[in-house]
């Protein structure tokens, strides 16, 4: 009874509502407001992986899994089962059902990581053979298809045949008998055909009155012309509807063969649509899934910017105020919170928000609140909030929350038996018998207990006590207690028992209004007489009022508004050193960006001095090569020479870069016993001897022992060492010019003509001709001007090949741009 109780006072159903307005089937939207709360934690956790799966593909899907045509059949399945007789609308939804559920397993089936939902649709069977045979006999208004069987198609043919008939006597007699008729219209009464004839001249047309209008000017006959043919006619229906009859009760049939598989298909529905209802209306409150922490191992609840779920919808959709969010974050040692604070503070919201929370999280609903949200699993939450007056059972507001609150303690009692009776018989195993197990020893329940103004309504003193033995009472039987109370010496708690911590809701004394915000670590303060005063009541009562209450309670909120001025302080220098840290990473990415395009300018700058040391020597190859070309085409005479070596030499000095010599730092001279370095060898080594008059000296490095060249070595701190200067030898005369080779002749031998040819072909022939034109040194390729298309793929070709040096195009003399030159390697 009390679990229903604490649904109601935290509106669980309101939040039941809201969650099947994203139900996509009639299915899910009945089990979202009747959502059962699982009763093992396994189950949550399920539930939580479907709610992750369904999440994860609402955001990769484009349009998210689709239910359509999905529609709650159970109805029909049961009729079915006891031979009743489905109608084609309901058989259609079972066909249009069966094909809803194929294309949800196929998307399923279609994704990867979702093994959950993979898992619940893998055994699920949707009968295509069944669906077929529907639609074949039923059409898409629901009615039984002249295509369903051969009788009923012939029937229905006879049927049109009689109607035609019927239509054809009766207008030849509206056209004979124009006069008699009311209207030239062709009506129905019953399943009877009739005409609109006049009163007076009713004998006009004999036949069958079967109707009269209201003011008995008209009498709608069946003229005896078409009695037999209207006879004929119902016969022809009782048929029709005989045989439909039968196709349906053999769909009927089939259908309630399958009854197992179809509800199971049912049951996977209304599961699949409830998923995707908790994953979007978890992505639409901005939800994050919790993960359930054990706190006998040490783990702490962790909630932070939690908001109330309704609140969220209320500031939505009714236009409420702002939502503003609290922080929680309980450790593992606390059974206890006790919240104070003035009234209309947010106390009792802070209650139903943690009780919704837990809730939320056993069914598999996201939290709304920052990742990571951290809870436990409550087996229980059990909760006390608002008056329970009742004038008829003559209950007071005390009287009420005494009943309610046994009826909890009785809950935490039938949940606690099994772990309790067997923490005390292994206890009892290993103490002596003389020993037994304190209450604090005992595991308590999993268990959520909330209570709203515990010990209200009654003395003061009495219902301080009651309230302080209440909560010992819960530290040691439920796994967290969550109060709000207005008494004083609740707030001592904390001071005496490890297990107790305070928390309070903020009140601003400037605009005397809360700001809805939940201290923790600090108990709330009396503002009774600081409001009454600042609202204008008489001075002198509120000083009464002060002396009464003494010093001491004036002292404590004195220390209490000190604390609280001192948690807003350091949330100002928190806020502030936030500030500061973003605005330092904001520095640090762009000094690193900066840093980043100036290493890619300076590297863009090397780039460009490569390509244009590049592009000289290459400008210089080809004056050169020009320089080349015309010592060969000219007389090989010695001045011809001398020339293209000074213009050779001119262009090196204008086109290459000019690598400066790099000075040797002087004054360094190995000494016997100094250490050092071999660049040539990447080896530091030990001078044994100093150098000779040739320059040379002994060193060693490891067990090696080898002279070396002053030249071969260095100062540790790179120093060169000083070479000594030998006496040059007598100059000898320079080698007399050797005369360049002479260049190539063309013959029949070293010529290609491939004119006409492709790129391809082309490219054959020319490899084959250089292999026969070796000797001679050149091959001269003779591809016609033309578009240009031989020209470039054959320089393209021997750009590549690896026995040509170099080519160039022909003399004008020898074909100009029709021929190209290869001078091979």
């Amino acid at each position: 009874m009390i679990q229903s109780e604490t649904l109601e006072l935290l509106e669980w159903s309101r939040l039941c509502q809201h969650l099947a307005t994203f139900a996509a089937t009639k299915l899910g939207v009945v089990a979202a407001r009747n959502l059962r709360i699982p009763a093992t934690q396994p189950e949550s956790l399920r539930l939580l992986d479907e709610t992750k799966e369904v999440y994860q593909l609402e955001n990769q899907l484009t349009a998210g899994l689709t239910f359509e045509g999905i529609q709650d059949i159970g109805e029909s399945l049961e009729r079915a089962e006891l031979q009743g007789l489905l109608t084609g609308e309901e058989l259609l939804a079972i066909a249009t059902t069966l094909s809803g559920m194929r294309r949800l397993r196929r998307v399923i089936d279609d994704q990867e990581d979702v093994p959950v939902l993979a898992q619940l649709v893998a055994d699920m069977r949707t009968y295509p053979e069944l669906e077929q045979e529907i639609h074949r006999c039923i059409d898409d208004r629901g009615d039984v298809a002249d295509r369903a069987t051969p009788k009923l198609a012939g029937i229905r043919s006879q049927l049109k045949s009689v109607r035609d008939r019927i239509y054809q006597v009766l207008q030849g007699i509206l056209q004979r008998q124009g006069n008699a008729v009311q209207q030239q219209v062709i009506t129905q009464r019953g399943d009877r055909f009739v005409i609109p004839v006049k009163a007076p001249q009713k004998d006009a047309i004999p036949g069958i009155v079967h109707d009269t209008s209201s003011t008995g000017a008209t009498l709608y006959i069946e003229p005896n012309a078409i009695i037999g043919l209207g006879n004929q006619l119902r016969t022809y229906r009782r048929q029709e509807q005989t045989e439909e009859e039968a196709v349906l009760r053999a769909l009927t049939e089939q259908v309630a063969a399958v009854k197992p598989d179809l509800e199971q298909l049912l049951a996977v529905a209304t599961t699949l649509d409830l998923a995707t209802a908790r994953a979007r209306y978890s992505l639409w409150l901005e939800a994050n899934p919790p993960r359930f922490v054990e706190r006998n191992v040490g783990e702490t609840i962790t909630l932070r910017q939690l908001r109330h779920p309704l609140l969220v919808w209320q500031q939505q959709h009714e236009q409420g105020h702002p939502v503003v969010p609290i922080n929680v974050q309980i450790q593992p040692e606390i059974r206890v919170v006790a919240i104070t604070g003035p009234n209309t503070g947010g106390k009792t919201v802070t209650l139903k928000t943690l009780g919704l929370a837990a809730l939320m999280a056993k069914v598999g609903l996201f939290i709304p609140a920052r990742e990571p949200v951290e809870l436990p699993w409550f087996e229980q939450v059990l909760a006390d909030i608002g008056d329970e007056q009742s004038l008829e059972q003559s209950l007071s507001t005390f009287s009420g929350h005494i009943r309610r609150i046994s009826r909890i303690l009785e809950a935490l009692g039938n949940g606690k038996e099994d772990v309790e009776d067997k923490e005390v018989m292994e206890d009892n195993e290993e103490n002596s018998p003389l020993s037994l197990p304190t209450p604090n020893s005992r595991l308590p329940t999993p268990s959520l207990v909330l209570l709203d103004e515990v010990g209200a309504g009654t003395d003061p003193a009495e219902g301080s006590a009651l309230a302080i033995a209440l909560l010992k009472y819960l530290a040691d039987t439920a796994q967290l207690t969550v109060a709000t109370t207005h008494y004083g010496e609740l707030k001592a708690l904390k001071y005496q028992d490890e297990r107790f911590e305070n928390a309070s809701v903020e009140f601003d004394d400037v605009s005397l209004s809360p700001t809805y915000r939940l201290l923790w670590g600090i108990p709330g303060r009396s503002n009774a007489l600081t409001i009454a005063r600042r609202l204008g009541l008489k001075p002198e009562v509120v000083d009464q009022a002060q002396k009464r209450v003494g010093s001491a309670s004036e002292d404590i909120n004195q220390v209490i508004a000190g604390l609280e001025a001192q948690r807003r302080r350091q949330e100002t220098k928190a806020t502030e050193a936030t500030q500061l840290l973003q605005q330092a990473e904001r520095l640090h990415d762009e000094v690193s960006r900066k840093a980043t395009l100036l290493q890619e300018r300076e590297r863009e700058l090397k780039r460009s001095q490569e390509r244009e040391v590049q592009d000289a020597i290459a400008q210089a190859k080809e004056e050169i090569a020009q320089v080349i070309r015309k010592l060969q085409h000219g007389p090989t005479i010695a001045q011809n020479a001398q020339r293209a070596t000074n213009a050779i030499n001119d262009i090196a000095q204008r086109r290459l870069p000019v690598k400066l010599p790099v000075k040797p730092k002087p004054g360094f001279r190995p000494k016997e016993g100094d250490r050092i370095r071999i660049p040539r060898f990447n080896q530091t080594a030990e001078v044994l001897s100093a150098p000779d008059e040739d320059g040379e000296l002994t060193v060693r490095f490891g067990l090696m022992k080898m002279t070396v060249s002053l030249a071969d070595v260095e100062s540790l701190d790179g120093q060169k060492p000083d070479i000594p200067v030998k006496q040059k030898p007598a100059p000898t005369p320079p080698p007399a010019p050797t005369s360049p080779p002479t260049p190539p002749v063309r013959t029949s031998k070293n010529t290609i003509d491939i004119r006409g040819s492709r790129v391809a072909d082309a490219e054959f022939a020319i490899d084959r001709a250089m292999n026969d034109a070796v000797t001679s040194g050149a091959l001269w390729v003779v591809h016609g001007k033309g578009t240009g298309r031989l020209r470039q793929g054959v320089h393209e070709f021997l750009e590549r090949h690896p026995l040509v040096d170099r080519f160039e195009l022909a003399e004008q003399a020898e074909g100009g741009a029709g021929v190209t030159v290869a001078y091979l390697k």
